[in-house]
């Protein structure tokens, strides 16, 4: 209670202070316009426009004040249909992730990873934890395509890839999800991949199945397979209430479901890398010609536009707060 009272009181406070510095520049303008004085004016419009930045971040943080926008995240990687190029693809993508969190401060952890027979992988699980990890990452959610010259093609030919993200809260102790065991299924396996000899030679890895939803979630993190259930345990947790976010979000709009609705066929953004640079978002129209750079987890534009879309509403300027 007390961090969101604190977090309420800096936000008035915020409220406040812009619409005090907006009308004060706003009277010297005037003033230096009667007194022509084009020095006071020249002033008092370069403070404008610094405020309007100060807006745009008010903006993004109204964008990220959803339930559960503040909790830390899981966020699931899948390569397609198309063996080691989609598997590359998304090995891209878990790298690509893990540096924007990294430029944020986010910390990074790997759950699971099962690599590729030859190279990137078939799929990974990685837990993004600090400040509103999970609003960030929340409309990352989709179907992401590559077309570029394959390196694993000896005839150099253009390859098309698809890889899909799954972004999922992590549920807090202040909700309870009950779970009876009748309905999950609990497989252990071989952990694969790095991890030292007991790893690689015990049946440490957990994979919980939900019989009613058919979810599955699966933990290699830890050397103890008992660390390993508990993980995956809240993986289940974080999921099923992912779900209920989702029944809630479709509820509430319809047209906002039709939006967000995530599927396997549901491609969010292109990357392109031959036969010319683009990165384009298909559902903001937002666009980079520098897909290196969002390679590397330069995302905030596309994730930003990609809040404001889901709430409804464009760009953002001075204009739209009143």
């Amino acid at each position: 209670m007390m961090r969101e009272r604190q977090m309420l009181d800096d936000n008035i406070n915020a409220i406040e202070r812009m619409q005090s510095s907006l009308s004060d520049n706003v009277e010297l303008i005037e003033m230096g316009e009667a007194e022509g004085d084009e020095d006071v004016i020249r002033d008092a419009e370069d403070a404008i426009k610094l405020l309007s930045t100060e807006v745009r971040k008010a903006q993004i943080q109204v964008m990220l004040s959803g339930e559960a926008d503040g909790n830390d995240t899981y966020l699931e990687v899948h390569a397609g249909a198309g063996g080691t190029e989609s598997q590359d693809w998304a090995s891209m993508l878990l790298r690509m992730y893990t540096r924007w969190a990294e430029k944020r401060g986010l910390k990074v952890e790997l759950m699971e990873v099962h690599d590729g027979e030859e190279a990137g992988i078939k799929s990974a699980t990685m837990l993004v934890s600090g400040e509103n990890a999970y609003g960030w990452l929340k409309t990352e959610s989709g179907v992401h395509r590559l077309v570029r010259i394959s390196p694993y093609d000896s005839n150099a030919r253009r390859h098309t890839s698809f890889s899909s993200i799954w972004v999922y809260p992590v549920v807090d102790d202040s909700i309870d999800i009950v779970i009876p065991e009748s309905d999950v299924r609990i497989d252990t396996y071989r952990a694969s991949g790095a991890g030292g000899q007991h790893v690689n030679t015990t049946d440490s890895a957990v994979r919980i199945t939900h019989i009613p939803t058919n979810i599955v979630v699966q933990c290699q993190a830890e050397r103890s397979q008992h660390k390993n259930r508990a993980k995956a345990w809240e993986m289940l947790r974080s999921r099923l209430y992912e779900e209920e976010l989702k029944k809630r979000e479709a509820a509430a709009s319809a047209t906002e479901a039709s939006k967000t609705e995530i599927g396997w066929g549901h491609q969010i953004r292109s990357y392109v890398l031959q036969p010319y640079q683009m990165v384009k978002d298909l559902r903001t129209g937002v666009e980079s010609s520098n897909p290196s750079g969002v390679l590397d987890g330069d995302l905030d534009e596309f994730m930003e536009a990609a809040l404001s879309h889901r709430i409804g509403g464009g760009e953002g300027s001075v204009e739209d707060i009143d």
